[in-house]
Order: C-alpha cells, then sequence, then structure tokens
C-alpha cells in the first residue's frame, strides 16, 4: 500500500511554490508515494489550520508544507517561518503524524529561493522515511 502524502501549499511568492509544488510531486512519484490531498493557503503563516484539517483524515500518512518566504525590510520572515514551524511540530505531535518542512527561508532573496526549490523534495523524502520507520 503506497504512502499517502497530504501537501500544504502557500500562494504567497507562487511563480516559487509552483516549482518546488511539481517537483515534490514528482519525487513522491519517485519515491512509490501518492499525494491524495492538496491544499492551497495564502502564506506559510496560515498553514496551521489546513495541517490540521489533514491530518485528522485517514487519507493522509504524513503532510508536506510546501512554502518560500522571502526577506523583506522588516524582520517579519523571521516571525512567520518561527511560528509556523513551531505549529507545525506541535500539530505533527498531537496527532502522531509527520509533518514535514518544505518551507524556505527566511532572510533569502528571490534569487536564493529560486535556488532552494529543492526544499520541497527534501521534505517529502522526509516524509515518506518517517512514514516507513515509524510505521
Amino acid at each position: 500500500m503506497p504512502i499517502k502524502l497530504g501537501f500544504v501549499v502557500a500562494e504567497f511568492n507562487r511563480d516559487i511554490t509552483y516549482m518546488m509544488e511539481i517537483e515534490g510531486k514528482e519525487h513522491a512519484a519517485f519515491l512509490g508515494a501518492v499525494v491524495t490531498e492538496i491544499l492551497y493557503v495564502p502564506g506559510a503563516y496560515d498553514m496551521p489550520l489546513a495541517i490540521k484539517k489533514m491530518l485528522s483524515t485517514k487519507d493522509v500518512d504524513a503532510v508536506v508544507t510546501i512554502g518560500c518566504v522571502i526577506e523583506g525590510a522588516t524582520g517579519h520572515d523571521e516571525i512567520v517561518v518561527q511560528h509556523a514551524a513551531r505549529k507545525i511540530i506541535d500539530l505533527s505531535l498531537e496527532y502522531g503524524k509527520p509533518v514535514t518542512l518544505g518551507i524556505s527561508g527566511p532572510g533569502m532573496t528571490r534569487l536564493e529561493a529560486s535556488d532552494r526549490i529543492d526544499y520541497a523534495k527534501r521534505a517529502v523524502e522526509s516524509a515518506v522515511k518517517l512514514v516507513q520507520r515509524l510505521g
């Protein structure tokens, strides 16, 4: 039975998260996993509610987050990623299912973000390995 993955994808910086999503889907297929559900949210900060919804279903063994937080003129990007990452960890522990961090940033330029689209691939790989190892 293939591993069932849910993707939560941020629409902010969609030019980059689109490429991340495609790479994540391709890598999931390569690993023999199936993406059973994709939810789009405005940005990385908005991911926890969508993650919680996915984790509460039997159609998802693990959730992969896909987002890109580019540095702005203030420290906003750091706050967004810190709070999203903390809640992602909390939800994984609460539901006993892996939730992997495929969010690039903070503190990067758009060019650096383009160079880091493989974060989605890494997050898919982590999700599959965790499901396999934790049963």
